[in-house]
Parts: structure tokens; sequence; C-alpha cells
């Protein structure tokens, strides 16, 4: 208990001498060789003793004892290089164990988990050093450790380092195999490198300190940007961690009890270097006042200056709130013993292995407690009702179970159910940016210019509008003739139209569905009311625009007509899904749902920050349709009947706002896709009456049609490529016209990598199809039995991939 859990205490092994030494060296024990020093021939062996000494650490105020050093060195075969790293480990009484292989190598490392580890990077013909240190990187505790290439002396040009560092090497030793120049190098290697990084192990065990203390503590940069806050500062105030770290201290809320110069005061004194303490109101997430006492103290760090801040605070006589936050740290920041590494508890996937062996003092009581507020609550969500059923299975439930379900509701307690949690994509910008463009609602930052939606006049044309279908010019007739394929082009037909492919298009469609059979409205109010929705969209968009509408009305139509979708819905799903493609970004302004939060439009004010766009399409259709009985096409509906269609409609044009996608995607994917394929397994196709279930509950005929119009709405990289290829210039052009406003107006610049001027289309449709495209699809074929377009996904993510691997941003490659 005295030492931080996460320092690894080797088993003491003492040195080798006379026999012993002998046999490490005999057939059997090739591989891998323990030493204790092995000398260059001709060199004295130093007295054999079993002596370990602890080198003791200064890590601040914390007193740290060090092992002697565990080395590694990983050499083919004996050469003088080897042998001086032997010699010079053995003067350094430093233990050292060799590996021929890297398979030995890996084996040992497991075994030892090596301070310091050496690889000669020197004869690629015995095995690839750097595939060996990407292995031992790939293994969690080698975190902390250092790991140096022996590489050759170069003859001519100096050789870049950056494919080392790329592999996992810390640094390089350029080959010489004079012994006190080994020796050296390890000596700079332990006060340097390997040192540093033994105090950082240490650091595991004061953030688990953080993370457990019932106080709430924040941490925040030298210009008072929040870097951290601990478990109790969430329970307390309300929110997430992720709500607040990145933010400046100013633009979280603050009370208005406090005094008005005590923020004044507080900084003048902490700027200084001083220790502030005192009485502060926080102001909580739902809006609430909290009197706390508070202690902000100033890190003077590098140069003398202040690098940090550290703020503690508690509630002032309000044990009722300490107990819960207690009750939260014990519930959900518990440390995994074993590795006793610091974990983010969000980020964490639900390991029953890890849970056994965490510490269970408390946990019963902890239980009783929890079940005891949530019985105590008067209304009962499902998800509350699923928290009651696993809090009374965990009473009688062995001690491992139940710390394992402790885990279940932790993460049944986060708001991101269904969003995944980003890996090594996280490190990619390109995908960084299109999640953060595409899945958050802007930084709620407001800089005073307002972006107002511009009153948008209807598109002139000098095309008459057709009186039916007999009267569609047959130039255009003729670009439609093959509407019901996948493959249909409709680049062509917005060419043919002047930009005024939805309504055409939309006749066509509609007339094959029998949708004004079914509105029981004339031709005619539907020819006006295409042509008005179309007046709405903005042809100067170059993505979002009516082609796009016709292009998802196109997709929607063609994945109605897939057997297993006709299964599941009625004709009454069928229009709704139709109309909706046609309004789903009615008056889209072309910038994104971030880009209107930031600018303070006033969309985002009316919406409340919360789906704006597509809340506007989804209202602004219904406006224009129901305010002129020209182009009213629900006009002649029955009450109960239309507003099932509205609330149908309504529901699929906001599925298309992209923060809820995983949720989406995943629930599909749970309550269909799974028990069709469990059906399928049992008993093929013979048990039609459970198959019928699941594809016709109500619930589920909601997520076929809420997928359906995703899949439409982003079909884009399942189309043959040249389409593919003119949608991601379009959208491209539309997200740098977004930066390049972004950049005048002095907002936040969402998606950074689209600049205009060093941005790379492959890598944006690779990271586009990576992380929103691929699983939905799959989900979707598997439904609806798509080949064709999954066929084209995979030639179109070969096309990108080989533009990015020749580094090149183009949409196309350069003419020969």
């Amino acid at each position: 208990m005295g030492c931080a859990s996460s320092i690894h205490i080797s088993e003491r092994v003492g040195y080798q001498s006379g026999k012993e030494s002998e046999d490490s060296h005999s057939p059997q024990q090739t591989n891998t060789t323990q030493h204790q020093g092995n000398p260059a021939s001709g060199l004295p062996l130093k007295p054999t003793s079993c002596k370990t000494t602890l080198t003791e650490v200064q890590f601040g105020p914390m007193k740290l004892f060090k092992d002697p050093l565990q080395v590694l060195l990983v050499f083919a075969k004996e050469d003088s290089q080897s042998n001086g790293f032997c010699w010079a480990c053995e003067k350094a009484n430093f233990r050292c164990s060799t590996a021929r292989t890297p398979e030995s190598a890996l084996e040992c490392f497991l075994e030892k988990h090596h301070d310091l580890v050496i690889i000669d990077h020197r004869h690629s013909r015995h095995f690839d050093a750097e595939a060996l240190c990407r292995s031992i990187r790939a293994v969690n505790s080698s975190e902390n450790t250092v790991i140096v290439a022996v590489v050759k002396r170069p003859d001519r040009e100096e050789a870049s380092v950056m494919p080392l560092i790329n592999a996992g090497f810390n640094r390089r030793y350029v080959e010489n195999a004079n012994m006190m120049a080994c020796y050296n190098e390890l000596l700079q290697l332990e006060h340097g490198e390997v040192r540093a990084q033994f105090k950082l192990r240490a650091g595991n065990a004061i953030f688990t300190a953080l993370e457990q203390s019932q106080e709430a503590i924040e941490i925040t940069s030298e210009d008072q940007v929040i870097q951290y806050v601990n478990p109790a500062y969430e329970s307390i105030l309300g929110y997430q961690r992720g709500e607040l770290i990145g933010k400046e201290i100013k633009e979280v809320p603050k009370s208005e009890k406090n005094k008005p110069d005590l923020l004044e005061t507080i900084n003048s004194c902490i700027r200084k270097g001083k220790e502030w303490q005192g009485i502060y109101y926080a102001k909580k997430k739902n809006g609430d006042s909290i009197q706390q006492n508070v202690k902000i103290t100033p890190v003077i760090g590098q140069g003398g200056k202040i690098r940090h801040y550290v703020s503690i605070n508690w509630p002032l006589n309000d044990n009722n709130k300490i107990d819960k936050s207690t009750e939260r740290v014990q519930a959900e920041s518990q440390t995994d013993v074993q590795s006793s590494k610091h974990k983010d508890r969000r980020k964490g996937s639900l390991d029953v292995r890890s849970t056994t062996s965490r510490g269970s003092d408390g946990s019963s009581q902890r239980r009783h407690s929890s079940m005891a507020r949530i019985h105590s609550m008067t209304i009962e969500a499902p998800i509350t009702k699923v928290i009651n059923i696993i809090n009374a299975a965990q009473e009688s439930s062995p001690m491992p179970v139940a710390e394992a379900l402790d885990r279940v509701l932790e993460i049944l307690r986060t708001t991101e159910l269904y969003s995944p949690q980003l890996g090594t994509k996280d490190e990619d910008p390109h995908t960084n940016d299109l999640v953060g463009g595409l899945m958050t609602d802007g930084l709620r930052r407001l800089s005073g210019n307002e972006y107002i939606l511009s009153t948008k006049q209807p598109h002139p044309s000098h095309l008459a509008t057709p009186l039916s279908l007999n009267d569609i010019p047959p130039r255009i007739a003729a670009t439609m003739e093959n509407e019901d394929s996948w493959d249909f082009d409709i680049v062509n037909l917005e060419a043919a139209t002047m930009k005024r492919p939805l309504t055409y298009l939309g006749m066509k469609i509609f007339s094959r569905f029998g949708v004004c059979e079914f509105l029981n409205c004339p031709e005619a109010t539907m020819r006006s009311w295409l042509h008005v929705i179309e007046a709405n969209y903005h042809s100067s968009n170059s993505y979002h625009n009516s082609s796009h509408a016709a292009d998802v009305l196109h997709a929607t139509a063609y994945f109605l007509c897939k057997e297993r979708v006709k299964q599941s819905l009625d004709p009454i799903d069928e229009v709704a899904a139709l109309i909706a493609a046609t309004v789903h970004d009615v008056d889209h302004p072309g910038r994104t749902n971030s880009f209107l939060c930031n600018a303070g439009s006033e969309l985002a004010i009316l919406y409340n920050d919360t789906a704006v766009l597509e809340s506007h399409h989804a209202a602004l259709a219904f406006q224009i349709t129901t305010r002129d009985d020209k182009c009213n096409v629900f006009k002649n509906m029955e009450r109960n009947e239309y507003r099932t269609l509205r609330q149908a409609i309504i529901d699929m044009v906001l599925a298309t706002e992209m923060t809820k996608h995983f949720e989406h995607v995943n629930k599909f994917v749970n309550s269909i896709n799974k028990p069709l394929a469990a059906l399928e397994e049992n008993g093929g196709n013979s048990d039609e009456e459970s198959v019928k279930s699941v594809l016709t509950s109500p619930e589920n005929r909601i997520l076929v049609k809420r997928m359906l119009i995703k899949c439409a709405d982003i079909s884009n990289p399942c189309r043959p490529l040249e389409l593919c290829i003119e949608w991601a210039g379009r959208i491209s052009e539309e997200y740098f016209a977004q930066t390049d406003e972004e950049k005048r107006q002095g907002l936040p610049v969402v998606m950074p990598v689209f600049d205009r001027n060093t941005c790379s289309i492959p890598k944006s449709q690779i990271s586009f199809i990576d992380y929103f495209i691929t699983d939905m699809f799959d989900a979707w074929d598997a439904f609806a039995d798509l080949p064709n377009l999954m066929q084209h996904l995979d030639n179109n993510f070969k096309y990108w991939k080989g533009l990015d691997d020749r580094k090149l941003h183009s949409l196309r490659p350069p003419t020969e």
C-alpha cells in the first residue's frame, strides 16, 4: 500500500556466475538470455552479488523508490555492439536480458516489462526492427517503456528519424561498440528519458486521488482554459467533463449572486501568484446557484511563470450534496487494481475480467443506497426500469457479477449511449473535423454577428411548368427513362431541366407510386406543390440545392421498391417517405448547424441550437404547403390520417440530423438486423409470422423509415463513380465556402481541414466513408439486399484511396 500502485515491482533476479553463466549459453537457452553482465571476451567479470539497490527519486512532494533498471537487448546475433551494451549493463548494475528473435523478445517483455529496450536496427535481413517495436508498443504495459534503435553509421547523408519515431522508438543510437560509449548512453537514458517515464507512471496515482476526491477539483491553463475536472465537480455542478474541457472559464455561466467585483478581485490575486480562498457562488448546469468554499492555487512551472491554476471547491452546509458526490465517486471512479493505470471512466469499455479485480469495500452499501434513490423516483422511464432490474439483480449476485453490473449502470447513465468512442480515428483531423462539423451544434459561443437567412426569391425559369406528365418535353422525358435504376444520372436531368430536376422527377415518381390518389389531390395541385417547394431550395448552393433533393427522392423511391422494405411499410409510410425526401433540405442556407449556432442566427435562437436546420426544413415545408390551397396537397385528407402522415414526415426529416446518426443505426441493427438474422439461423424463412412481427411492428417501421431516408440522404459514396466524384466536389465546395465565411466573420472555424488551399478531398471522402457510411450501408444492405450499391461503395473507396496514396488532394488524377 505504500508505493504507487502503477509502479511495477519486478521479481528480484540475482547475478549469474560460474556454472549458471555457462548454462545460459547452452543450445536450449539461445533465444533469451538473462544477464547481470555478459561482458565481451577479455574483460574482467565484476564480483557476483545478490544485493539490490533501490534509487530514490523525488517527484514533487512524492518520494519514489526505483528498482535497478531492467534492460532488454534484442540482437539477432552476438557481436561487439551487443557485447558493449552487455558490459555497460554489468558496470551500471542493470538487469539485462538478451533476445535473438522478435518472438522471444516479445515473450520476454511480456514477462518482465523492461524499462529500456534496445533493438538492433542495422540488419533488416535478420528481423524487422520497426515491426518489433510496433508489436511492443501494442502492449499496454509499454506505455512508459523507452525503446532505442541501434542504427548503422551513415555513409553519406544523415537519414530522417521520423520512420523510427512513427514506429514507436524514443531515440536512436548510432552504432558504436566502444564500451564506455555504451555505458554513457545507458547512464544518459537512465537519468533522462527512463526517469521521466518513471515519474509519469507515478502520476497515475495522483490522477486516481483526484478522481476519487470528494471535493470538486478544476485545473486550468495559464490562460484559464479548463484542462480537467474530476467526477465530484461533475456531480456537484451537473456538467459532463466533455462539456467543459477546452472552454475558457469566462464561457461557463456565472451566478448573479456574486458581488460585481469579486471575479476581478480573484483574478488580480491569482495572477500575482498568490493563493485565493473565499466564498463563491457557482452556477450549476440547471441554472441553480450553489454556495461554495473555494481555494484557487497558482502553479508555477517552467521559466518561473504560472502554468496552471488549481481550484478546489466544496459546498457550504450541504452535506446531502457531498454525500451524493461521494456515492458517485465511489460508483464511477474505481481503479483497476491489477493494471493500476488511470483510465478515463467514460471511454473504458465493459471488461468483466477487470471488474473482478476491483476493491469491494462498501460496494454493498453503495448498491443499497443506489436502489433507494432509484425506487424513490415517482416518474419511471424505460431506462429507469432497466436500472431498477439491474439493481435488483445485484442484491443476490456474487461480488464479481455485482461489480460488473456497476460498470453497466455507469454506462447506462451516460447520455451518449449510441455514439462510438473514437480511437485511432480521433487522431485523423479529417475524421475529427467531419465529426465535429456534422455531429455537434456549434461551440455555443456567440460572436455578436448574426447570420440571417436571406429572403429567398423563387428561381427564375425560362422553362414552363408542365401541365401534366404528358406535357414533359421529350428531351427531359428521355433523361428520365431509367429513373427506376440506381445508376440514373441526376446530373443529366439537372442540365436538361435548367436546374429544376425536382419538379419533373417528382411528378414521375409520385405518379408511379400513386401519391395523388392516396392524398386525394389533383395532379395540378401536386405540380404546384413541387414547383413551390423547388423554388424554396437555393440554386446558389453548390450541394444543398433542389438537385440534391431530387437525388434523395430518387434513392428513396429505389429503396421503397426493395422487397423487404415493401413487406415492412404501409402505403402511408411510402407517401410519407417520398414527401419527406422532397422537402428534407428545403431553404437550406448552404451552412451547417454548427455555423448557424456559432453565428447566433435567428433560426438557432428559435430552435434552441438543437437540430436547427432539420426543424426549419420540416416546419417550413408545412407552412408552404398549407398557406395556399393551390398547392395544399393535404387539404382533402381525413384529419387523423393527416396527423399520422405529418408526424411520419417530421420524424423522417429530423432523422437526417447527424447528431443522432449512431443512435438510429444502432437501434436499427439491434431491433431489426439481429432479430431477423437470428430467425434465419434458427429456421430459414419458415417462421413467417415471427419475421412479419419484426418487420411490421410500429416501432420497427419507424426505424426502417429513418434508416431509409438517412441512407438516401448520404448515398453519394454508393453512386456510380462519376456521380460520386461530382457530389464530392460539390459538398467540398460548400464546406470551403463556409470556412471562408467563418474566417471573414471571425467565427470559430468548424472544420479547419476544409480550407480550399490545403484540403485533401480524397482524405475527407475516405474519412466520411469509414466513419459514417460503411457500417450504416452494411446494415441497410443486410436488410434490403443492395449488392450493386455495395460494389459501387467498394470501387469508390478504392478510387479515393488510390488518389490519397499518391498524395493527391484533387477530385481526379492529373491528366497524363
